[in-house]
Parts: C-alpha cells; structure tokens; sequence
C-alpha cells in the first residue's frame, strides 16, 4: 500500500490545512497535501513512524540514486499567508495567542492596503531566507542527490542545504542555523516512487515568507520529496510534502505543499549560478516613519554614503594603491558602458 493511500484510510479528515485546496501557479496545479497519519508529540516522533513504516528505507547507489539535475524554479505551493489570511484577514486558531498577536503587529506596522507589512524584509541586510523560506523563494535551485547525502542549492545568498542521508542529527557547534540540520532516507513508495523523508531540527527563527508570521526557534519540519508528473505541462516536477511543527507559534502543526519546475529555458540562456555576494547589499539601511514602521531604502550612485558595490582601490583594497591598474571589479562592463560611480 502506498503511504497516499495508508494515510487516508487510516486519518479520513486529519489534514490541517484546508480540504482539497488547489493553488494553481505556472498553469500546472498544485497535489493535495498530505494528511497527518496521526497525531505526533513531536517531529521526529513523526519521522521515526515513516523510518518504520517503509522498513528503513533503501540505500541507493550513484546509479540508482533519484537524478534531479539541471535548474529549478518555484512552482505552485500551499505556503506563503494561504494558512493564516483569508481574504485579507487573519484566519483565528492557527497562531498560538503570542504569534498571532506578533504577526498582526507586523501586519499593522505597513498599510495592509497596500502591501500587509512587507516594507522590511530581513534578507535585504544579507540575511538567508533560511528554512521554511528556502522553500518558496522564487530564485533558481540545484538538487544535487548522492548516496550518502543531498546538496541542494539556492541561488539566493548561497543558501544551501545539506541532508544527510541515514545518518543522525550532529551538532557540535551548540547553536541553530539558517537551514538546521537535515537527515534523511531514501524509500520506495508504491505511488509516489522514489521518496526521500527529510528531518530538519536546530532553525533559526524566521518566517514562511516575507510578510507571513514569524517562526520560533522550536520550529522542527518533516518532508517528503518525490518526482511526479505534470500532464498539462508535459514535464517532471518535484513536489514536497512539508509537515511543519512548531509548539511557540503553531497551535497545530501544519501539512504544506511546494513544488519546483525545471527551467531549460534559462540552462538554453546561459545562467548559472553564481557566488551571491553580500556586498552588493552594503548600500541598504533602514528608516523609521514616525509611527514606527520600518522601510528598507536603498542608496543609490550620487547618493551621500553611496559605497559602490562593484569596488576601487580605495574603498575595496585600501591596503593597495588608488591608482593600481587592473583592480576594477567588472572590466568586461566597463568596456561596454560608459559610466563611473
């Protein structure tokens, strides 16, 4: 029996996001989330159900290991505000009262009019979108699978996550992280395939997305990934079904789905991923408006304090000479532009 199935017989109604929900984006349908199988104390409790219910899963070789290479982008999901806004207003009784009251705060603080509190985001001071974030960004991602473990990455501020594959959490360091600490095992399911069940634990606090709730540093996640295909498309995409715990901001934990589309397009233009510099966002800074609600702004060339991104002597290597020839960060634009900042 595949886990689709066994879920439904045995937890008619357990889903805790809304029933049948459909959010089409990129004209493709989002799948149904999943529901709980049955209440869990905690995340790995969870987990450790599906290591059991899949017998341990399967180790995969560099030959049979589910291949997800190329670039992807976001497809449709069940994330964002969907959970918590319905037509424009806080939907009551998912948010614990402290959380529900900071995400009306946060709200209250931008003209919900116009953008519900969106003014600051967090990742313009060079901050990863971090995890459950990592899963919506609309930048490009690579899925990178081995035996032993996954490297997945996203292009936005070298945010990458590492899961290790039948192993168990490590850390050494004490502390949480952007993307916590994610292990993981390989099954066979008879619908969905190939599956990998991911556990993420020790995460910085954050939020789902820019101007959605925050998340607290309890926030601990299952996943699981499997390939499916896209008939109104005609292409393979990856689908995720996330399990998101939280005791400080969830009353309940959350079922969500995100899904990724492959982007020949942009591999037939060219782009590859690149280091993501943090220093072409030294120009941003906050302001206050005399209610207190907060804007990022962003110095633009001629403006005072304008440091520019792209460097000189002087202001990037202040241990060499002004004058050094050669150190000019961009040489292919300075020959086909004629600007100087």
């Amino acid at each position: 029996m595949s886990l689709t199935k066994h879920l439904k017989i045995i937890a008619a109604g357990l889903s805790l996001t809304a029933s049948g929900a459909m959010f089409a984006q990129f004209n493709a349908p989002t799948p149904d989330a999943l529901p709980f199988p049955m209440e869990f104390e905690t995340s790995r409790e969870h987990y450790d159900y599906l290591l059991d219910y899949y017998k341990g899963g399967v180790k995969h070789d560099y030959l049979s290991v589910p291949k997800w290479e190329g670039l992807w982008s976001t497809g449709g999901n069940t994330g964002g505000n969907r959970p918590f806004v319905e037509d424009g207003e806080i939907i009551e009784g998912v948010l614990t009262p402290e959380y529900e009251a900071a995400f009306r705060y946060r709200r209250d603080l931008g003209d919900q009019a116009f953008n519900a509190g969106v003014d600051y985001d967090r990742l313009t001071t060079c901050e990863p979108a971090g995890m459950p974030r990592w899963l919506l960004e609309p930048y490009v991602r690579e899925f990178l699978n081995t035996p032993t473990y996954s490297l997945w990455h996203n292009d936005l501020a070298n945010d990458t996550r590492r899961i290790y594959i039948n192993q168990e959490h490590v850390n050494i360091d004490g502390t949480h992280f952007a993307a916590g600490d994610s292990i993981g095992f390989w099954a066979i399911d008879d619908e969905l395939g190939n599956v990998l069940v991911v556990h993420t634990e020790d995460i910085y606090p954050a939020d789902f997305f820019r101007g959605t709730p925050p998340t607290s540093n309890q926030a601990e996640s299952v996943e699981i990934y499997y390939e499916y295909w896209d008939e109104e498309n005609d292409q393979k995409r990856i689908g995720v079904n996330v399990y998101w715990y939280d005791d400080l901001a969830l009353l309940e934990p959350l079922s969500l789905v995100y899904t990724f589309r492959p982007r020949p397009d942009m591999e037939a233009a060219g782009l590859r991923i690149r280091y993501w510099e943090c220093a072409q966002n030294q120009n941003t800074y906050l302001t206050f408006d005399e209610e207190g609600r907060p804007n990022t702004q962003y110095r633009l060339p001629g403006d005072p304090g304008y440091l520019d991104p792209r460097g000189t002597p002087a202001t990037r290597n202040p241990d060499l000479p002004a004058d050094l020839i050669g150190q000019e960060k961009s040489p292919i634009f300075d020959d086909q532009f004629d600007f100087a900042f």
